[in-house]
């Protein structure tokens, strides 16, 4: 999935170190994409409003709401490119 789609880098690599003649050190870690990022607060509300009602979840369920996670975070990708 190329950058445009997944959203980029959720937490992007700031400057780490300013050496003195100014050259500046940057982290190689991009981190996850904003896209996983949005998936992850989906989730964590989806499961939170389960937990709440007293279900249980089995594999199944877990694999619906990773789904349905994704599906919320394309949808948020779209609107916010409009």
């Amino acid at each position: 999935m190329s950058a445009k789609t997944n959203g980029g880098p959720a937490f992007p690599a700031q400057p780490i170190y300013q050496h003195p003649h100014g050259a500046t050190s940057m982290s190689s870690q991009e981190g996850m994409t904003l896209r996983d990022w949005f998936a992850g607060q989906a989730a964590a509300t989806i499961l939170g409003g389960i937990t709440a009602s007293g279900a249980s979840t089995d594999a199944s369920a877990a694999i619906d709401i990773a789904k349905a996670s994704y599906i919320l975070a394309d949808t948020m990708l779209a609107e916010r490119s409009k």
